[in-house]
């Protein structure tokens, strides 16, 4: 991977954990409808694939606006307490198609952005909060969304 001269790359956090995610979700074309409860919440493929998608996006407009020196915007997503009508829908091949153009998109952009940046941005980033580093580690996390779920072959 071609990236900044100036430190290792630090994408494989963010890349792992959408292989993971997207490994787990190729089986849930198999799903059958029932959510799991784990944790106080209910678990659903779409919901699953909803929740990575929106943590990814909700730290990439977080860094991305600490760069460019202004506060981050507050989020306002229902996260994991929530689950909607959408996401009890039946998960299809189709759905997952849009799952991996959706996440790995969403991993790629990540990834080229804190190739980008120095280890000094990523260890001293501006603004309140994380560095981008541990960003990117706690972006891991979210293959509890998919680990909710496991694998359905």
């Amino acid at each position: 991977m071609t990236g900044n001269p100036q430190h290792t790359s630090t994408s494989s956090a963010v890349t792992g954990m959408v292989d993971h995610v997207l490994a787990l979700a190729a089986t849930w074309t198999r799903w059958n409808g029932e959510p799991v409860h784990l944790d106080d919440r209910v678990h659903t493929p779409h919901k699953a694939i909803r929740r990575v998608a929106d943590h990814l996006v909700d730290h990439l407009a977080e860094m991305e606006a600490r760069l460019v020196g202004e506060e981050p915007l507050p989020d306002h997503w229902h996260a994991s307490a929530t689950t909607t009508a959408a996401d009890l829908a039946p998960f299809t091949p189709e759905d997952l198609d849009e799952a991996r153009s959706r996440l790995t998109r969403l991993a790629r952009t990540w990834a080229a952005r804190l190739d980008a940046l120095t280890d000094d941005q990523l260890d001293h980033s501006p603004g309140q909060g994380w560095t981008f580093r541990q960003l990117d580690r706690h972006l891991e996390e979210s293959v509890y969304y998919a680990d909710a779920l496991g694998d359905l072959s």
